[in-house]
């Protein structure tokens, strides 16, 4: 069993692990125990009661966060050469096709999102291998395969995050930084939440959410109300 840092074990000792929190509660616990000196992830996770197996029960979407990520995120536009002007305007740091084909090829992935458009799906589909396991495969459903990669740009580098539900359940992303303030991580938390909800399949029988948790990168967990959230 790995021993518990010093600071880790403050940390677990300024809240009662066993409590759940109601969410103005969890975000400023959830901020008095994160004691990393960078500008740490703000995480939420959220188990959901559906069965991930079923297609009829993926949850799945996007979701622009009103106070975005706190993150620099690096856009790659794939695209014909009549829409590098618009990506290149919009933002993005990488413009191109071909050359930028070719590279992933030989493995560069340094890019957090990546962008292209329909009639390029051809070329891009050849990378699925080396992008799908990376999360950065282009999806329609994600609104990475779009005609408008202008807007597509632009939202993303706004806060536009894409979420889905893992083969256990549970919803996993970052959805802010520490550096934040309360009501910024709290109108995260209830813009994120209010998405998921929306989506509930119809399949999904009994309770939707059943659990959700506050974090930041290296702190523990923080059990929500989820009636605090949801209500």
């Amino acid at each position: 069993m790995a021993k518990l840092s010093k600071k880790r074990k403050q940390a677990l000792a300024q809240f009662d692990k066993t409590k759940v929190y109601p969410l103005e509660e969890a975000v400023q616990v959830v901020k008095d125990i994160t004691y990393t000196k960078f500008d740490a992830s703000f995480d939420i996770d959220v188990r959901l009661g559906v069965d991930p197996r079923k297609a009829n029960q993926m949850v799945r979407g996007i979701v622009t966060l009103p106070h975005g990520t706190g993150k620099v995120v690096r856009v790659l536009v794939l695209c014909t050469p009549d829409k590098e002007e618009e990506a290149t305007t919009a933002g993005a740091d990488y413009v191109g096709l071909d050359e930028y084909v070719d590279k992933i090829k030989k493995g560069w992935t340094d890019v957090d999102v990546i962008i292209t458009m329909p009639s390029v799906m051809p070329k891009i589909g050849a990378l699925g291998k080396i992008l799908g396991p990376r999360g950065l495969m282009p999806n329609p459903k994600a609104g990475t395969v779009t005609m408008d990669v202008g807007k597509a740009v632009s939202d993303v580098k706004a806060g536009k995050i894409d979420f889905k539900v893992d083969r256990y359940g549970i919803i996993h992303s970052g959805i802010g930084k520490m550096s934040f303030t309360k009501e910024q991580m709290i109108d995260n938390v209830r813009e994120i939440m209010s998405t998921i909800i929306k989506l509930k399949p119809t399949a999904a029988k009994g309770t939707y959410v059943r659990s959700i948790y506050l974090s930041s990168s290296m702190s523990p967990g923080v059990q929500v109300d989820v009636k605090s959230v949801t209500v």
